[in-house]
């Protein structure tokens, strides 16, 4: 029974015992009061009788004219005189009166006086003795309203005690429920403080509370805090603060292969021409400055495009990746005009170049950034600020259109399949398999991954209807194996507003089988959505689905808000892990993100992991599990 149940219980004893009891002595006041009257009446009635006959001389028809006159009244059940001998002398008797009062009442608190007597004489003579009994009927109705008026003040008395004691419980429940939902909040990774009540020892408790989740928030914070110094000390240029060569190509690799990434974009490299020159020229301190605010206008200039990457590949030489952009020419223009501005207010001298190519899904990352170079040499001997391209490289070349009805005819064919690629912890045993989903476009083609459909079904806003798609191809199998499955959720889908109603009742559909389903929702669309990715976590807990982060790791530390709406789980990205056994600097940035992770109840795992190797220097950083090609399939 819980708390505030046995306030009310405890409340509702004590005001029933209470006013039982106040009725109980009320009623048994008045009943005494009436009876003791009534007796008193008798008496009184019987005395003044009696001295009314002992005036009669004897004679027998004054006596009972005296008598008669006394019961006529109508107030009386019995007048009868006894002489000395116990034989009765004059009688008079009269049936009960009816009272309205009930049957029960009567008999349950009867009112029964006792009999006046009083002497009769005749001068010094004794004649007899007189008695007298008056009707009780009008005492039993006068009891009986009495009562009733009793019940309902009482009664009246009660609803408003217990309206008092609503308010008073409520101003207890209510702090009480706030602080039972702040431990809720704990337990769901949520840092929430609440306003201390007047009760002095909620408040207490309050105060305990609140104290205890600013110090974990706190600790989470420095955990962050150090996560974030680890992570740019193992993949950011110390200078810049832009990615640096290892990690750049690792991010890039991971566009390149990934199954849910982008199609195609943009390389550009970008050079700083005769940079030690300009080191000479300048100082180390100027020139570090205006490499500072060159990577500044760089990533300007990427952040037009949305999604990007930009790195500081050497002293010199910096690059972005692109993804899903049309034009080439336009953010290699862009970027040196930028450049170009920044530069001649240091220095005429200085100058910088720029090259782009075209990259696409599965193209070897070292033909991409071969032709990058060639681009970016052959700008370099045109002069300043010169662009060169190479856009030889495949894209989309179908229009928006076809691209609509390609993925429309897919979808409500159902021509789609997942594959499959198991997750295991560190022991190999399978927590569950990684479902990818492939479409076949055209009737009796092959089924293409993600990646190459995957930015017309954004633009097309048809990603709601995939998702739910890739929902119940998950659903089925696992109905059919009983193995849970993971399932990517686009960020686009999280804004239609019937994408989660929608999957909601696909999992009602599924109760035996929504426990096994794990829903991923990239890190990068998550911090976008934070509300929405809130909204999601909240629906599929309830039908007992997991929700978690892919692709995770570059903005973790940013993600404070996001790991509060009550993720599951979080998956790092396979940039963080390839080739972490080698890399101590990563692998203390690694081990620090899943201290931080496991201490709010996260579980952790490693996409794309490649080695052995790599596994094991993930199994030193405590990792729950991995995935990626060293897991063998099965």
């Amino acid at each position: 029974m819980s708390l505030i149940r046995q306030v009310w219980l405890l409340l509702a004893l004590t005001l029933l015992l209470a006013f039982a009891a106040a009725f109980g002595i009320t009623v048994h006041s008045a009943r005494q009061v009436l009876e003791t009257q009534l007796t008193l009446k008798n008496n009184d009635t019987a005395q003044f009788l009696a001295m009314s006959l002992s005036q009669q001389k004897g004679d027998p028809t004054a006596r009972e004219l005296v008598v008669a006159g006394q019961f006529d009244t109508g107030f009386y059940e019995l007048i009868r005189l006894t002489g000395t001998d116990g034989k009765v002398l004059l009688e008079r008797r009269a049936d009960p009166k009816p009272s309205t009062a009930p049957g029960w009442f009567v008999t349950w608190l009867g009112i029964t006086p006792a009999t006046g007597t009083a002497p009769v004489s005749d001068g010094w003579k004794p004649v007899g003795r007189l008695e007298v009994r008056s009707h009780s009927s009008f005492a039993h109705d006068q009891l009986w309203h009495s009562t009733l008026s009793t019940a309902t003040v009482l009664a009246l008395l009660a609803l408003a005690l217990g309206g008092l004691a609503a308010v008073g419980v409520r101003r207890i429940r209510l702090p009480l429920e706030a602080t039972v939902q702040q431990a809720a909040a704990i337990t769901e990774r949520r840092f929430a403080t609440i306003s201390e009540p007047v009760i002095p020892e909620l408040r207490d408790v309050t105060r305990a509370m609140n104290t205890m989740v600013v110090r974990l928030k706190g600790m989470f914070d420095e955990q962050a805090a150090q996560v974030e110094q680890l992570r740019r000390q193992a993949n950011c240029d110390a200078l810049t603060g832009l990615s640096n060569r290892a990690h750049f190509m690792g991010r890039v690799k991971v566009m390149l292969n990934s199954e849910d990434g982008s199609a195609g974009g943009a390389i550009v490299l970008v050079r700083l021409v005769d940079l030690q020159g300009l080191n000479r020229k300048l100082g180390h301190t100027a020139t570090d400055r205006l490499l500072q605010e060159s990577a500044a206008a760089i990533v300007e200039s990427a952040r037009r495009a949305g999604s990007f990457e930009v790195g500081r590949l050497n002293g010199s030489d910096f690059a972005m990746v692109l993804p899903d952009v049309g034009s080439l020419r336009e953010p290699a223009v862009d970027v040196a005009a930028r450049l170009r501005n920044l530069l001649r207010a240091h220095d005429a001298a200085a100058n910088a170049v720029v090259g782009a190519v075209r990259w696409w899904h599965g193209a070897p990352m070292s033909s991409l950034l071969a032709a990058a170079d060639q681009a970016l040499a052959r700008a370099e001997a045109r002069g300043a600020y010169a662009v060169e391209l190479d856009d030889t490289g495949d894209g989309l070349v179908l229009g928006e259109d076809t691209w609509r009805e390609r993925l429309q005819g897919a979808v409500s064919a159902q021509r789609a399949k997942l594959v499959e690629f198991p997750l295991v912890d560190m022991r190999g045993a399978v927590l569950h398999r990684e479902c990818p989903l492939r479409l076949q476009l055209e009737d009796g083609g092959e089924m293409v991954p993600a990646a190459q459909w995957l930015p017309m079904a954004r633009r097309t806003q048809l990603t709601a209807r995939i998702d739910l798609l890739a929902a119940k191809l998950a659903l089925a199998a696992i109905a059919a194996d009983g193995m849970a499955r993971a399932v990517n959720v686009s960020p686009g889908s999280l804004q239609d507003s019937s994408f989660v109603p929608n999957l909601r009742g696909l999992l009602s559909g599924y109760p035996g089988e929504a426990p096994g389903l794990w829903l991923e929702v990239a890190e990068e669309g998550a911090l976008r959505h934070i509300e929405l990715v809130r909204e999601l976590v909240n629906q599929m807990h309830t039908l007992g689905a997991r929700v978690g982060l892919e692709h995770a790791g570059e903005r973790l530390t940013e993600a404070s808000g996001l790991l509060e709406v009550g993720l599951d789980f979080v998956k790092l990205d396979a940039s963080f892990v390839e080739g972490l056994s080698a890399d101590h600097a990563r692998r203390d940035h690694v081990a620090g993100a899943v201290r931080m992770l496991h201490s709010i109840g996260l579980k952790v795992y490693a996409e794309g992991v490649t080695s052995s190797d790599d596994a094991t220097a993930l199994d030193s950083c405590g990792l729950d599990g991995i995935t990626g090609p060293v897991v063998p399939p099965g």
